[in-house]
């Protein structure tokens, strides 16, 4: 694997067993998808909402759907998929419920990566300028970002133990390497594995 492929990317290549099948939400230009048909021999496929990200990812070869994720997945049958992955997305979606639920209705697993917006210097912008933070995983101003919600590690864990999901695994991220000591304060990504 190429050293220019993104830490998220590179785990959540080493989470996708061989062969599988994956689905990809808000898939972007498919660089992730493409890598997992590469590098995992996966059967790969992706929903994506921008246009022109569907034709660069149709330029690399890869099947993808132009369709909004907040509409559900009735098209794709019960279990479908080997996982389901939402990375850099939950952020941007509307019916988190709905989502949520149809991606491990068609998936046996999820693999959800997220910004964490409680990381140390995303705190201490809020606190010392009193402004919404700009970070590294979070670069948007308030005004011109896609996300709709902002939410930490902790978020996401209270809200699968809410929901009954079970968290089968959790890689934290830092600039360069995976975190392992108070995530929710020094990772600025995580990756959770997760099944209904």
């Amino acid at each position: 694997m190429s050293e220019n492929v993104s830490l998220d990317y590179r785990i959540i290549t080493d989470i996708v067993e061989q062969g599988s099948r994956v689905l990809d939400l808000g898939c972007g230009n498919g660089d992730l998808l493409y890598l997992l048909a590469k590098e995992r021999s996966a059967l790969v496929q992706g929903i994506e909402i921008s246009e022109e990200a569907v034709y660069q990812c149709v330029e690399k070869g890869l099947s993808v759907f132009h369709s909004d994720i907040d509409s559900g997945l009735t098209d794709y049958p019960d279990k479908s998929f080997d996982y389901v992955i939402l990375n850099q997305s939950l952020q941007e979606v509307k019916k988190i419920d709905l989502v949520m639920d149809e991606t491990l209705r068609v998936g046996n697993k999820a693999i959800i990566g997220f910004s964490n917006f409680a990381h140390i210097r995303a705190r201490l912008m809020m606190f010392f300028r009193g402004k919404a933070p700009i970070t590294k995983s979070l670069p948007y101003h308030w005004f011109d970002t896609p996300n709709v919600r902002f939410l930490s590690i902790s978020d996401f864990k209270y809200y699968c133990a809410v929901k009954g999901f079970k968290i089968l695994h959790v890689r934290y991220l830092g600039k360069k390497r995976e975190v392992g000591f108070w995530p929710n304060l020094f990772a600025l990504n995580a990756i959770f594995v997760i099944q209904k």
